[in-house]
């Protein structure tokens, strides 16, 4: 062997291939690298390594014929092999390396120059009787030639470099223009490319399979074929799947390219390796296109199926071997043949729903395949990498086989699945849509297969969970969660104890079950001829919104869901849903509030699922179609929702009959009607909101088609005795059983709640006792206890129930930032009548104000505001009207005097311009007509129902529409529920998406580390489905850099993994790249990011429509950006050489 050490002039893959082929031989290896590819694996797998060119020379050096040689020289090669791209065909280089002593591992000059050159290619195959398409007979020095050869030929017409391939320089030409444009663009593509800048036009032959036939020829005149390959499936003229041997191509079509592919190297005395590529019609006309006389990328396939190992064969015949000799073993044609079916996938960083757009970044976690049947070819790729604009796309090759084109395209699709590769977007899913296509596996696909098959584009997201939650995680460690306003660093939280119960028992019958057996109606008339008082827990709502400003997360609800579902079937009904709880789960808990609904029902089947609906303003603030609120009932109950507590904040039964009605006929579910209690009904004059109001109020409510009758009294305003004399008055005057709610803000509710026991009020809304006082509902441990022995004693575990109580203590310290702060009950209620649930509210939303040391103003103006608009109900929403005005007037200093003298020339907020306008129905007693002038000035309000003036919702056109809108990124289906929730809060829905799509599901990350982020050393477990899950430990966090940056450092399933994290606290001064703005026609920007390679105009230039403006060029490819009007140049941005990004704005016309 006259080769002992061998210098690869080539990068990534192919470079490590020939190592390792170098190292089983025995022989010393050496690779060169530029600067830019300083971290690249292929300088670690040689021996030796030398860097090639100047720090600022990212690509070009690798075309540097001489310095290559130098290299070569002072390192005493005795051979080059040029892999693939780059010099590899090159005449000059392989001259070059005879000249100075160095084999060169390819085909002798004499071959590149015949075949090298695709233009003398076609002569040689002219001269052998091989058929050929058309192609120029002059060579194509300027634009004007190429245009007379092109109309010559006929249109299309292929624009090709003469040099490589590879796709670089390829274009189809259709038209004049067209060639106009592409003619500069391929040569300056292929001047990158391959070191020649010369091209040629050929006639494009519509739509062929591309098969090529692998040459392996050595020293002493032998030679022989490998077989053939299929590389139809193609796009941009590049490879993306091959496959070895061809399916379903007739053998007298194969026989006759093995003929050609012979006949055509055998002219020119071909030796080493090389591919003889072919268009074989449908038809079964075959036509020569061009050799490469190198090593293929897709040579790992032919290698799978003959067992030759290509790139030896190539080392050894340039060491002088013949194919017969035992370091090759290729005695003759004859002993060849092929074993089964090989496919190769090419893995790139390119996102194929954006026209094949290259992507860069960071891979922050790479996992490749492996197993019987799987081969791997990669590059560069490794956790950490930073993917180069300047370089190929491509990560890895992927190479499977099996004794049938069906296995092996089963054994692709496993591996694609085993991979792991995050940080930037790859084209494995693509992949894997056409391995399953039938199609591709029955042979059929031709050039034209990708661009024809636009179902290979609905494209399955990666879910990329493990990596989205990392970065919500550092992100939490780095900045904080935006809704923690403060953290106390000595607080001490307890892991909270989960009460036992078994979980291979039966759930017991509850209430769901009575209310399934019996139907609406019959249930009520049960719970009426009840003697027992019963109890609705409202921990799981309204008591933590009370309370913690509605902040309760999922993940410690359903950490007791099951259990006190068996251990208390027999509470009533339990309130998990509606009212503030809904847009708060989207809004800062980042979680789907259906999601919760669907999880807690499977969790608790047995007990009835209460939620609150603002009438006919759903859920939301605002009124809403008809049609919306409809549906919007139909999902509840579908997806577990039993009684639907329906209310209005102004008691409006033009408001309450439509949601009555919507229960009744959309569900089997109990339409539970609220009248909103305030004032005192005890109070002996100037009042409208006494018995006789009441009484009546629960008449219409009962004759609307209420099945249980609610009194809803949202500030705890319901005095013990007045809840006697209602009760008793309701009682005797509607048949309906009558639900009890209140808030404990006084601190005498309790009593309320004895008081209207022994009046016969049927159910009562509790809290269990960890949750329990203030403005939450009154104990349920103490209520219960209260009730031991009495007639109407409802028996339960206490003991339990105390557990839970005390689950609950331990998990509210989680969310002490939440907290309102109110130490005890105050009579101040009865004075300003807050409503106990905006209570705790309204403190994170004065000290957002930046009032919270005026807090005790804002309660006091608040009750001045209530009687400035007339004294009206206060229940959500109108009770946030109340109190968006006394903050209003509180922020500004204005008092109640300050309003009628200065009020025309004040900006009120805007739910209190839309309350008085009608938005929010009509209050008892109307509104205060002069307050209303002064807030309205002149609008004419109206005094119908606000949903009448809406238009209903087009379900069919505006989901379809939804979803197109909101497609990108999500990795499952869109439901019915989803368009409902952004039907009802468009931002709040947008927002929550965006998130969903940067961070995934967060709803399962324990509650301290959602909140709290993580201290070093901290593991944590988060469950991603049912049986699996991650182990997440923070190992540790840096500094910010220069720019901002903290790395975070993570162990996920004990892989290390790092991100990084931009510190908002820090102030970075670094100049960005404008934007362009996409809607402005005179602003063009950088499609994507590479580097600004030329800038074709100058400020002040006059340009037309679709004139070239600026080229980018991004992984050997470039693109020539033209403009979308026609114009003056106003700025150029850049400069010639900027790196640019997807977006920036290089050039503004005018």
């Amino acid at each position: 062997m006259k080769i002992n050490k061998v210098l690869v002039a080539n990068r990534g893959e192919i470079a490590i291939r020939i190592f390792r082929a170098c190292t089983e031989i025995g022989l010393r290896t050496v690779g060169i690298y530029t600067y830019e590819d300083r971290y690249s694996l292929h300088r670690y797998k040689a021996d030796e390594a030398y860097q090639i060119g100047d720090d600022s020379e990212p690509l070009k050096p690798y075309l540097d014929i001489d310095k290559i040689i130098e290299i070569a020289k002072e390192n005493n090669i005795d051979a080059i092999h040029p892999g693939y791209g780059f010099l590899s065909e090159n005449s000059k280089f392989a001259q070059a390396c005879e000249d100075n002593g160095i084999i060169f591992i390819g085909p002798k000059v004499s071959v590149l120059k015949s075949l090298g050159d695709k233009v003398t290619a076609k002569q040689v195959a002219i001269q052998n009787n091989v058929p050929i398409i058309q192609s120029n007979k002059k060579e194509l020095t300027n634009v004007d030639i190429a245009l007379k050869e092109a109309k010559e030929i006929g249109y299309p017409v292929m624009l090709k470099a003469a040099s490589g391939g590879g796709g670089r320089g390829m274009r189809v030409i259709r038209t004049e223009d067209e060639l106009r444009k592409a003619f500069p663009e391929s040569k300056r593509e292929a001047g990158n490319a391959f070191g020649d800048d010369t091209v040629f036009i050929e006639k494009f032959v519509e739509n062929p399979k591309h098969i090529e036939v692998q040459i392996i020829a050595d020293n002493h005149g032998n030679m022989v074929h490998l077989f053939e390959r299929d590389c139809s499936v193609q796009r941009r003229y590049q490879k993306v799947i091959e496959v070895a041997p061809s399916y379903n191509l007739k053998e007298e079509t194969k026989n006759k390219l093995y003929e050609y592919a012979l006949a055509i190297c055998g002219a020119v005395d071909y030796n080493n390796a090389g591919t003889v590529e072919f268009l074989v019609d449908d038809d079964g006309s075959i036509y020569f296109i061009e050799v490469n006389p190198r090593v293929q990328v897709e040579h790992t396939v032919t290698e799978v199926v003959t067992g030759v190992d290509v790139v030896k064969s190539q080392i050894f015949i340039a060491g002088g071997y013949k194919l017969s000799d035992e370091q090759i073993k290729i005695e003759s044609q004859e002993k060849l043949s092929t074993q089964g079916y090989a496919v190769q996938c090419r893995i790139t960083t390119e996102d194929p729903q954006n026209d094949f757009k290259p992507d860069y970044g960071t891979i922050t976690t790479y996992r490749s395949a492996s197993g019987f049947g799987i081969r791997l070819d990669a590059g560069s790729v490794y956790q950490g990498v930073s993917i180069s604009p300047f370089f190929d796309s491509m990560l890895v090759k992927v190479t499977a086989n099996s004794r049938t084109l069906d296995g092996a395209c089963r054994k692709m699709r496993r591996a694609l699945a085993e991979f792991r590769v995050r940080g930037v977007k790859t084209n494995m899913a693509f992949l894997d849509n056409i391995l399953k296509d039938d199609t591709f596996r029955r042979g059929e696909v031709t050039v034209n297969y990708i661009k024809n098959t636009p179902k290979l584009f609905e494209i399955k997201e990666p879910r990329n969970r493990a990596t989205k939650m990392v970065n919500f995680l550092g992100n939490v460690i780095v900045n904080g969660n935006e809704d923690v306003k403060f953290t106390d660093p000595n607080k001490k939280l307890v892991l909270p104890k989960v009460p036992k119960f078994e979980h291979k028992d039966a759930y017991p019958k509850g209430t769901k079950d009575l209310l399934t057996e019996k139907g609406p109606e019959e249930f009520a008339k049960w719970l009426k001829s009840e003697q027992k008082i019963h109890f609705t827990d409202t921990t799981f709502r309204d008591a933590h919104q009370s309370l913690l400003a509605t902040r309760m997360r999922t993940f410690d609800m359903m950490k007791v869901a099951e259990g006190f579902a068996k251990n208390h079937p027999e509470v009533f009904s339990m309130e998990v849903w509606g009212g503030a709880t809904f847009d708060v789960c989207m809004r800062f808990l980042k979680e789907n509030p259906w999601e919760r609904l669907k999880l807690l029902r499977k969790a608790i089947p047995n007990i009835l699922f209460q939620m609150l609906l603002r009438g006919s303003n759903g859920v939301g603030y605002t009124a809403y179609p008809d049609n919306l609120i409809e549906k919007f009932v139909a999902e509840a109950w579908e997806n577990g929702v039993d009684i639907f507590r329906i209310f209005d904040s102004q008691n409006w039964m033009q408001s309450l009959a439509p949601s009555i009605e919507h229960v009744r006929k959309n569900t089997k579910g109990i339409a539970e009607a609220s009248m909103c209690y305030t004032g005192d009904i005890l109070q002996p004059k100037d009042n409208k909101y006494n018995l006789e109001y009441y009484i009546q109020l629960a008449k219409d409510l009962e004759n609307a088609g209420a099945h249980i009758l609610a009194i809803k009294d949202m500030a705890g305003l319901l005095k013990p005795y007045a809840a006697s004399e209602l009760i008793s008055a309701l009682k005797s005057e509607t048949s309906l059983p009558i639900h009890l709610h209140t808030h404990d803000t006084s601190s005498i509710q309790s009593a309320t709640y004895i008081k209207a026991i022994e009046a016969g009020v049927d159910v009562v809304d509790v809290a269990l006792a960890g949750m329990s006082g203030l403005t939450s509902q009154p104990n349920f441990n103490s209520l219960v206890e209260a009730m031991r022995n009495q007639e109407r004693e409802n028996k339960m575990d206490i003991h339990k129930l105390n557990e839970y109580s005390n689950y609950w203590s331990s998990v509210r310290e989680y969310y002490y930032p939440f907290e309102s702060g109110l130490k005890a009950g105050t009579g101040d209620v009865y004075e300003h009548e807050i409503p106990g649930g905006q209570y705790s509210n309204l403190v994170p939303q004065a000290e957002s104000l930046g009032l919270k040391d005026r807090f005790n103003e804002i309660t006091e103006m608040y009750g001045k505001v209530n009687e400035l608009f007339g004294n009206v109900i206060k229940v959500t929403p109108s009770s946030k009207v109340v109190g968006d005005m006394a903050q209003y007037l509180v922020s500004n200093n204005l008092t109640i005097e300050d309003f009628f003298e200065k009020g025309e020339t004040l900006s009120f907020p805007e739910s209190v311009k839309n309350f008085f306008k009608g938005d929010l129905g009509q209050p008892v007693g109307g509104f205060p007509k002069k307050v209303q002038d002064i807030i309205l000035r002149g609008e004419k309000p109206y005094t119908d129902r606000p949903n009448s003036h809406l238009e209903p919702v087009d379900f069919e056109k505006e989901f379809a529409e939804f979803k197109e809108k909101f497609s990108e990124g999500m990795d499952r289906e869109w439901d019915i529920t989803d368009f409902l929730s952004y039907k009802l809060y468009p931002k709040v829905f947008t927002d929550l998406y965006d998130h969903y799509v940067k961070y995934g599901k967060v709803m399962n990350i324990p509650t301290k580390n959602f909140f709290y982020g993580m201290k070093p050393g901290e593991e944590i477990i988060v469950e991603l489905d049912r049986g699996k899950t991650l182990l997440i430990t923070l190992i540790s966090t840096t500094k910010p850099d220069a720019a901002g940056m903290v790395t975070v450092f993570f162990k996920v399933n004990g892989q290390t993994r790092n991100i990084q994290v931009q510190d908002k606290s820090v102030k970075v001064e670094k100049v960005e790249h404008v934007k362009a703005d996409k809607s402005d026609a005179k602003q063009v920007a950088a499609p994507l990011q590479g580097s600004l390679s030329e800038i074709m105009v100058k400020e002040g230039d006059k340009v037309t429509k679709n004139q070239p403006l600026f080229v980018i060029e991004a992984m050997k490819m470039g693109t020539t950006i033209t403009s979308n009007d026609e114009g003056e140049v106003k700025k150029i941005y850049l400069k010639q050489g900027d790196m640019v990004f997807s977006d920036d704005l290089v050039v503004e016309l005018k």
